[in-house]
């Protein structure tokens, strides 16, 4: 192919983000990577983040929320390391972010002199939290080191792809030359698997599906499969929206609830869809899945890995799907059971919408304001854990943005990254006060970039989560009582629009008017004015008591 010069590396950067159908990069400014930063300033939209791990969690979020990846650019050093943390979550959720951060000059990589931003193995840090991780050698190779990072990063299974490049050859003239990538093959799926599969799908009386974030592109698939066999839907928070929420079959991210529990005892086939089972909701493995089960990954190394499955099929939810559904074709279901599907569905709602008081008011007034597309970033915080991964519904995985890994503080970034990535749509950060604080200064991202973002932050003055777990466990309370800032000023300071909810009845028209805006509002709410729920929460983990 006919090779093409660019002036510098930042241009050819943003020749392969275009190619990427990428336009809008998240990082902060650095000695060690101006040349790229600069680049994107002129040409794509670059928005200059307060932290290094918020530079990755909005591009994160921006790939989600399209569907797609997402671009970030980082210094090297303890920029670099600032990044670990956001890689890690996307690793865990196998995300595609693609990060680029710079290094020290060529000549000096090894060292060890001390040279300013310096750090060991940076390669090693990146290869540790990251999918793929590469480094640019010469002014020749970077288009290919790029389009390599990105396709790793778009793979399935995928993650973070990290590349970092010396300054001196982000400076220099770069010849590119593009070469038509290789085709990943696909998964051959056995046809004595599929047919014993189907076979066996085909017989089923009580049949249940379980989808997590590997069926969220197999959405009308799987919509047509439950439809032909009459299955009840469970989902893993990240399989959230594969089929809308509103489906009667959609039970949803209730499989740990007394009814979900019964529902599982009670099937006689599982087929389960690109979930890992994680720990949180299967209630530490405690959860008894039946013993004929089906599973579906793209991912060969999670088939059998956290529950038996007699009936592995490797590949793809969707390709999967295409050959597994014909085969199967309409089943019988035993009489009575769609109509147990339906009261489970309809009591896990019932049950929680009670258990969590006067913050149900909050979730129906979310979901009302809301557009049926809309993207809500979730960060780890009561509301979140009891309801809002639950409860409030969602309907496409493309608006189902929280962090997978657990991991507090990420929910401002996500919410920004997300509404930047469609732009003029409303979108609603659900956090909490002491997430939000462990990245403030992104406050002053939101109020500088001016997205149509509603920022919820659930004011309990602390850590509530391991302030209820303290209260149920221990005699005494430890690092969950924290200052908290007077939200009102702290808006008023960062040029943000403020409202407070402290009633139930407040919530429709304070949460209304915020989502209604043409740009970001911060919304306290009060928990100890809004009273308490009836149950508090406390996560699924196993804590040993004398």
């Amino acid at each position: 192919m006919t090779s093409k010069r660019y002036a510098d590396g930042g241009e050819l950067l943003v020749a392969v983000l275009c190619e990427l159908g990428i336009d809008t990069v998240f990082g902060i400014v650095s000695v060690h990577n101006l040349p790229l930063v600069e680049a994107v300033d002129r040409h794509l939209r670059f928005v200059p983040v307060r932290h290094e791990a918020t530079a990755v969690t909005a591009a994160d979020a921006y790939g989600r929320a399209r569907g797609t990846l997402g671009c970030a650019l980082t210094s090297t050093g303890t920029g670099a390391g600032n990044a670990a943390g956001s890689l890690v979550e996307a690793l865990s959720a196998g995300t595609s972010v693609l990060h680029v951060t710079g290094q020290i000059e060529s000549a000096l990589l090894g060292g060890g002199r001390g040279y300013i931003h310096e750090t060991k193995d940076q390669l090693g840090m990146l290869a540790a939290v990251s999918h793929h991780a590469a480094t640019v050698t010469s002014a020749t190779e970077a288009g290919r080191v790029l389009r390599t990072a990105a396709r790793a990063a778009l793979a399935t299974p995928g993650g973070p792809a990290s590349v970092e490049w010396p300054v001196d050859l982000q400076y220099a003239a770069q010849e590119d030359t593009p070469a038509p990538a290789a085709a990943d093959p696909a998964p051959t799926l056995e046809p004595e698997q599929l047919a014993a599969a189907a076979d066996l799908l085909a017989g089923a009386r009580r049949p249940l599906v379980w989808a997590g974030g590997g069926a969220a592109r197999a959405g009308d698939r799987l919509t047509t499969l439950l439809e032909r066999t009459g299955a009840g839907l469970l989902t893993s928070n990240s399989g959230r929206g594969a089929v809308p929420e509103d489906h009667p079959q959609v039970i949803g991210n209730f499989a740990t609830t007394p009814a979900g529990r019964s529902l599982l005892a009670d099937a006689d086939v599982l087929l389960s869809i690109g979930t890992h089972f994680r720990s949180n909701e299967t209630a530490d493995y405690s959860l008894q899945l039946p013993a004929a089960h089906i599973q579906i990954d793209a991912d060969a190394a999670a088939l059998g890995r956290a529950y038996p499955a007699g009936h592995p099929l490797h590949g793809e939810a969707d390709a999967v799907l295409a050959a597994l559904t014909p085969a199967t074709g309409t089943t019988a279901t035993e009489a009575g059971w769609r109509q147990r599907i339906t009261t489970a569905r309809q009591e896990v709602r019932r049950t929680l919408t009670e258990n969590i008081g006067p913050q149900a008011a909050l979730c129906q007034a979310i979901r009302e304001a809301l557009p049926r597309r809309a993207v809500i970033a979730r960060d780890v915080t009561i509301a979140s854990s009891s309801w809002g991964n639950r409860l409030l519904e969602i309907y496409d995985p493309r608006d189902n943005v929280f962090p997978r890994g657990g991991g507090i503080g990420q929910g401002l970034g996500m919410g920004i990254g997300a509404a930047l990535a469609r732009p003029g749509e409303p979108v609603v950060v659900i956090a909490g006060d002491g997430g939000l604080a462990v990245h403030l200064g992104e406050l002053l991202t939101l109020a500088q970039e001016r997205p149509r973002l509603t920022l919820l932050v659930f004011n309990d003055g602390g850590y509530g989560v391991l302030r209820n777990m303290q209260d149920r466990y221990s005699a005494r309370r430890s690092g969950v009582d924290l200052a908290t800032p007077d939200f009102a000023l702290l808006a008023r300071a960062c040029g943000l629009p403020h409202a407070r909810i402290a009633a139930p009845e407040d919530a429709a028209a304070v949460i209304g008017e915020a989502v209604a805006g043409d740009g970001p509002t911060l919304v306290e709410v009060d928990l100890q004015a809004l009273g308490p729920m009836k149950n508090p929460f406390t996560p699924p983990v196993k804590i040993p008591t004398a």
